[in-house]
């Protein structure tokens, strides 16, 4: 083939590139992406024609039309299809394309050629592809024809109806695979299940009796590669009657009209790749067929034939009956399957509404309701279940400590979902010091600022019976002074204990999970607005409603949350003495919500009635620090006090951690105040130092939280230097003025500014 022959997309949805180069050798580190559905050769039990439909032209025909149609393929090419297959077998093929309908429900054509001669049979299978194209398949009609195609369903009535009374799963299996042998006569027929990953399982088998079995045993997901599946979504029965068979390559190599290699994917003739060959020969397997079982258009697992006496090739009629069968099965197993989902999910459902129910009931924690009657282990179960909500860390029944639990925790959110899962958490996380009897598995809800809720699953130990050893997949075989890939060669039983290893969670108890965490985040939404509305409340209640007018002065404040509403612990304050001295400050408590809110108008009031009783700024740091430390204890806060003498413009003033105001000059600069820094409000034993300088005339003190300078990935320092620069450009600016002017979305946090100013 030429190297344009790769534009052919494959079916799969593959790029070209993505395929090896044709004619490039084909082994087990590559065979993945070979381009198996342009083989560009056929099985010979049949001669394969590709012909123009307009005007039935052959434009391709396989090599051996001369030895099974005795006809050269020069003297086919380009010529009318009469030519392969005479004129009154080439007029009923174009009977059967122009009619309507589906074409596959018309085959085959039964048809008598004649072969130097003699009068053979032949059954004519034909398929359309786009573009035009059709193929037609000429394959010989060995034996008897015990059935057309249209009398499938007669053939294989006795079936079905044993289908349809079966009541289990494995049931359905095996009468599937006792009536495929009897159709079929293969020596081997196994009905074969894929798990989410491809791995396969054998799961009914009906055989000789001088066979070992196969069943129970599990074969990995690399014997089938993905593009190979994506076929059989595609043409749903597979036939090789010959392992040993010798390709007949198509004639020309490709479409004389479109320049490309003809696509196999329909052709029933169509040849396998010689890795997939000598992974049957391996298995001392002489003829195969696969029928496809598909849910939903997916493909979930396959009925396999094996014949080992010779090559076999059941007929037409067989094989369609055998397909009808396969069709059946799926349909019936899709019933099953999704009528047991259903179960699973109603009873999923009861629960559910009942957590979900109680969650609106904004009295009890969320962590309580998680964790009452019913709770999570009756929505999923599982061995245990840790719940960290609203501030409140619950268990029930067996779970790993609180360090291995963080753990967990940090690794779902890396895995950067809502929902996540592993059976085996040894794999995810080699270092996690667990007992694996207690927990191998778990299951995570991660819910907004860090909150969880997590299932737990303990080791189940199992045993898994594989046809060979699945990790030996490259065993290098010597053929002369090369050394090459081969597919395994021993298929002996070879069995494998898991450990380390939970249940699986299957798919109704994630959805389970997404489903509750849908209603978590609804109610803590909803019991978070209702916080921060009292929050809000209260920390609006505590800034003062207005701010002194003073002669000679001027003051001016300003405040606003974060974005997003949430409550910080920032405040001001601003009142005048009874000896007429002013009272400047702000103050910021670490936190928001609630609890922040709280601390903060402990912090407030407090310190207000220190000053207001004449202590000076750094007394009163001293005093309010005594309080924290024992009656607010977690209390973390930074603060900037200054008393001002508004007739001299003295200032004496303190700072617990907060960061210094800036004092501004009337030519334009705007230097940080001469203010000694000590550390924050809630370390035993502080001592705050005091500060004094001057305001005069034409200066301003500036002080501010750090909301107004702090951006996200930016150092402080840097939002402090553009604060010296926009105070530098407008010295009489007022403190919304200058909230204005560093206004950004690039922090999370208050913003309060004080300015006082000395005209």
């Amino acid at each position: 083939m030429g190297a344009r022959a790769l534009s052919v997309a494959d079916p799969n949805g593959a790029a070209p590139e993505d395929f090896v180069p044709v004619g490039m050798p084909v082994d087990l580190d590559n065979c993945a992406r070979e381009p198996i559905h342009i083989p560009g050769s056929v099985q010979p039990r049949g001669v394969l024609a590709v012909v123009r439909e307009s005007d039935f032209e052959v434009r391709q025909v396989s090599a051996n039309a001369a030895e099974l149609l005795g006809r050269a393929v020069d003297d086919v090419v380009g010529r009318h299809l009469s030519s392969l297959i005479g004129t009154d077998q080439a007029a009923r093929v174009e009977r059967a394309a122009s009619a309507s309908g589906d074409l596959h429900q018309r085959n085959p054509i039964e048809s008598v050629i004649d072969v130097a001669g003699d009068k053979l049979a032949f059954d004519v299978i034909l398929h359309r592809e786009l573009g035009g194209v059709l193929l037609v398949e000429i394959e010989t009609a060995y034996g008897e024809r015990p059935f057309a195609f249209p009398n499938t369903y007669q053939a294989v009535r006795g079936s079905v109806d044993e289908l349809n009374r079966a009541a289990t799963l494995t049931e359905l299996y095996d009468a599937t695979a006792r009536a495929v042998r009897e159709l079929t006569g293969f020596d081997r027929v196994m009905v074969y299940r894929y798990d989410e990953d491809y791995n396969g399982e054998v799961v009914a088998e009906a055989k000789l009796d001088e066979l070992n079995s196969f069943l129970g045993l599990h074969y990995p997901s690399t014997d089938i590669p993905s593009q190979a599946r994506a076929l059989y979504e595609k043409n749903w029965l597979r036939l090789i009657d010959d392992v040993g068979y010798t390709p007949a390559p198509l004639v020309p190599t490709v479409d004389p009209d479109r320049g490309v290699p003809t696509d196999l994917t329909h052709a029933t003739l169509r040849s396998v790749s010689p890795i997939h060959i000598e992974y049957l020969q391996n298995m001392g397997v002489q003829a195969s067929m696969s029928i496809s079982l598909l849910r939903h258009g997916r493909l979930w697992g396959l009925i396999a034939c094996h014949h080992y006496a010779g090559p076999h090739l059941p007929p037409f009629g067989s094989r369609a009956a055998a397909e009808f069968l396969g069709s059946t099965l799926s349909l019936r197993l899709v019933d099953q399957f999704e009528d047991e989902q259903l179960h699973r999910r109603l009873a999923a459902q009861a629960v559910l509404g009942k957590l979900t129910s109680a969650t609106l009931d904004d009295g009890e924690s969320l962590s309580e309701v998680l964790l009452g009657a019913p709770n999570l282990l009756d929505l999923v179960p599982a061995d245990g279940a840790v719940v960290n909500i609203g501030g409140e860390y619950r268990m029930l029944g067996s779970v790993p400590s609180p360090h291995a639990v963080a753990d967990v925790v940090a690794w779902a959110l890396d895995a950067g979902d809502n929902i996540a899962s592993s059976e085996s958490l040894s794999r995810e996380l080699p270092d996690l010091d667990v007992d694996s009897a207690v927990t191998s598995g778990a299951l995570v809800i991660n819910l907004p600022d860090g909150q969880y809720a997590i299932w737990f699953r303990g080791e189940v130990v199992r045993s898994v019976d594989w046809g060979g050893d699945p990790h030996n997949k490259a065993i290098a075989v010597g053929e002369g002074d090369d050394v090459r890939l081969s597919p395994r060669k021993s298929f002996d039983r070879w069995r494998e204990i898991v450990k380390r290893c939970c249940e699986p969670w299957q798919t109704t108890e994630v959805d389970s999970a997404e489903s509750l965490r849908r209603h978590l985040v609804e109610a803590l939404y909803r019991r978070t607005r209702g916080a921060l509305r009292v929050a809000e409340t209260l920390q609006r209640s505590l800034l003062p409603t207005s701010i002194p007018t003073l002669e000679g002065w001027q003051l001016s404040a300003h405040y606003e949350p974060a974005v997003g509403g949430r409550v910080g612990g920032d405040w001001y304050d601003a009142f005048e003495l009874r000896d007429g001295r002013l009272i400047v400050l702000i103050g910021d408590v670490a936190g928001h919500g609630m609890a922040a809110a709280g601390t903060m108008a402990q912090v407030r009031n407090t310190l207000r009635a220190y000053l207001f009783t004449g202590a000076a700024p750094a007394e009163a740091l001293n005093l309010l620090n005594e309080f924290c430390v024992h009656m607010v204890p977690r209390a973390f806060v930074t603060v900037i006090v200054a008393r001002v003498d508004l007739d001299t413009g003295d200032v004496e003033a303190a700072c617990a951690g907060h960061l210094i105001p800036f004092l501004t000059h009337r030519d334009g600069v705007a230097d940080p105040a001469p203010v000694l820094l000590s550390p924050p409000i809630g370390a035993v034993g502080m001592t705050y130092e005091p500060s004094a300088f001057t305001i005069e005339a034409g200066q301003g003190l500036v002080m501010f939280s750090d909301g107004l300078v702090e951006r996200r990935n930016e150092p402080i320092d840097d939002g402090i230097a553009r604060l010296a620069e926009t105070l530098s450009r407008a010295i009489e600016s007022t403190a919304t003025d200058i909230a204005t002017a560093m206004a950004t979305a690039e922090t999370d946090d208050d913003v309060t500014i004080v300015t006082l100013r000395r005209p």
